[in-house]
């Protein structure tokens, strides 16, 4: 499961970084399916960050881990 979250981690990476942001992965809860993950640089301060968060990581991260039910900020 790691490995495929940090395949979708570095698919959206581009996309943050472009705007002076970044992610990266904390951990990996499997028993619950819960995904922690930082938002750094520009995304950490960003009103939009809880935004970016559900409709964008964790939207694509369901879509392409199965188990994984929610991605959190650590």
């Amino acid at each position: 499961m790691k490995e495929k979250v940090q395949e979708v981690i570095n698919k959206i990476r581009p996309s943050l970084q472009a705007d002076g942001g970044d992610v990266e992965l904390v951990s990996i809860e499997e028993a619950t399916g819960i995904v922690k993950v930082r938002l750094k640089g520009a995304c950490a301060g960003c009103p939009m960050s809880q935004m970016t968060l559900k409709n964008g990581i964790e939207r694509l991260m369901k879509k392409e881990v199965p188990g994984v039910k929610s991605v959190q900020s650590a």
